[in-house]
């Protein structure tokens, strides 16, 4: 039965890739427009051809896909976003299926992904980690984004969760951000992508539903980066833990 499993999830995995590939193919000369126009339109119009790339994609992989939680948006004024980080597919799902435009942050080996990084560099602030400019740099760009009116969009683990926790311990960077620019954090928690894609085995695709539960805003007055940071941590590892055996 394990043998067959496997075989299944593998044979999914290779389909997988395959959907990827050829729908992106398809959307790639609708890209060809964010060349020509500034943000914040250049991410508004991004955001669009994505979620219509993306839900052709998880149709043909089999997989359906739920936002809960939007309300939170309505009224708001905006906002650093922080998402949990299971699985590589959560990447290409969440800017697009938030429900306002935003830009996230990249690490700069991704820009070199063929054709994938060409498209998503637009919709990204690209940093280098190893280069100590690279990141002041980034955090720049970071506050412009905010300042387009635009949600900025960061995975505080950095990388993936490879472990059995919740969450992997959070950097400092989306907290220093919501303190300096005085806007609020959006915690997001994605659902069921560490079993839908693991990191482990590789290549190993498993059709199911992914959840993306949008919670209660956490504004930074009265916080310090560290005490933010604890907050909002000990929300999504609670929601998380609460959440994640119902899919």
């Amino acid at each position: 039965m394990k043998l067959l499993k496997n075989i299944i999830a593998r044979t999914f995995a290779i389909w997988a890739l395959l959907a990827f590939a050829s729908t992106m193919f398809i959307f790639l000369w609708f890209y060809l427009v964010c060349f020509f126009v500034p943000d914040p339109f250049k991410t508004r119009y991004h955001r669009r051809i994505s979620q219509m790339w993306m839900r052709l994609f998880l149709f043909l992989s089999c997989c359906s896909f739920r936002v809960k939680g939007k309300e939170v948006f309505k009224g708001m004024p905006n906002a650093v976003v922080v998402c949990n980080h299971n699985s590589l597919i959560d990447i290409p799902i969440s800017t697009p299926f938030l429900p306002r435009a935003n830009k996230t942050i990249a690490k700069k080996s991704f820009i070199y992904v063929p054709l994938f990084g060409w498209i998503y560099q637009f919709a990204t602030v690209v940093v280098d980690r190893k280069d100590h400019n690279s990141r002041k740099e980034s955090f720049d760009k970071m506050l412009n984004v905010l300042n387009n009116g635009l949600d900025m969009l960061i995975y505080p683990e950095g990388t993936r969760n490879k472990t059995t926790e919740p969450l992997k311990s959070f950097f400092d960077g989306a907290f220093k951000l919501s303190i300096d620019a005085q806007k609020p954090i959006i915690p997001v928690v994605i659902l069921n992508t560490k079993k839908i894609l693991p990191a482990r085995p590789i290549l190993y695709f498993t059709p199911g539903k992914i959840d993306m539960h949008i919670l209660p805003a956490i504004y930074p007055q009265g916080h310090t980066k560290d005490s933010l940071k604890q907050a909002v941590y000990d929300v999504m590892a609670k929601y998380y833990l609460e959440n994640n055996d119902k899919n």
